[in-house]
């Protein structure tokens, strides 16, 4: 589904992705961790788009598109989705007005009426409350309730491939469960998951089928979600 291949990505002239590359297929979840400043968030933003990082060397493959020069929007209608670490509040902009105009924006036209009965589906797909439909979005939510927005999101546009960057950051253990449990309801054989997180702890309940430790803007070591348990017990010192 993906491919990264021999990626090189500056911000404001520093390198901080490095000959990084990456295959992902249908049907898998990866899970990419590492310190601060690894480049992980760097490289959630460079896949969906972001105009920020320049892209100097290597390319990205997504279903047979060469898509490294691509608008975020072109991405996101060929199914790429990010879930941001930190939602932006949007005053004056319900959540429904948003949700519809996203869908017509990446999958089809629809009327309201229909779009309201298909998120009340999706709503209780994610265990959203029906009173975040009309409210303003992400405006005075909690940092959970952000979250699991982002997820609504998701749930909506049907993906073929999500990023979810650092969707666990600032979350309680409960709030941490109900993310986790919204992220495994929406996962299939035909989408693809990556995972960007520090901690091993959400990967308790979301399984990777692969682990990877980026240090310094490159891929060092990969493994199954045993990998997870043994960073959580050695920290990325062993990388230095």
């Amino acid at each position: 589904m993906l491919e990264i291949r021999d990626l090189e990505v500056s911000v404001e002239g520093k390198p901080i992705l490095k000959k990084f590359s990456l295959k992902i297929h249908s049907g898998e979840v990866h899970a990419m961790m590492g310190p601060n400043g690894a480049g992980k968030s760097t490289l959630a933003k460079v896949l969906a788009g972001h105009p920020s990082y320049e892209v100097t060397g290597g390319e990205i493959w997504f279903e047979g598109h060469n898509i490294t020069e691509m608008d975020p929007e072109e991405r996101a209608q060929l199914g790429i989705f990010l879930s941001f670490q930190y939602p932006i509040e949007i005053p004056g902009l319900t959540n429904f007005q948003f949700l519809h105009a996203s869908y017509e924006a990446c999958r089809r036209k629809i009327s309201e009426q229909d779009f309201e009965a298909l998120l009340q589906i999706k709503m209780e797909q994610v265990h959203f409350k029906p009173a975040f439909k009309m409210r303003n979005l992400n405006e005075g939510f909690s940092g959970g309730e952000k979250k699991k927005n982002e997820l609504l999101q998701m749930a909506v546009l049907e993906p073929k491939f999500t990023i979810l960057d650092e969707i666990d950051s600032g979350l309680d253990i409960d709030a941490m469960k109900d993310v986790a449990s919204g992220v495994k309801s929406l996962l299939t054989q035909e989408r693809a998951v990556l995972i960007v997180t520090h901690y091993q702890r959400l990967l308790d309940y979301i399984k990777p089928d692969f682990v990877h430790v980026v240090v310094e803007g490159q891929i060092v070591q990969t493994g199954t979600a045993e990998l997870a348990m043994q960073l959580e017990d050695q920290g990325y010192n062993v990388y230095s």
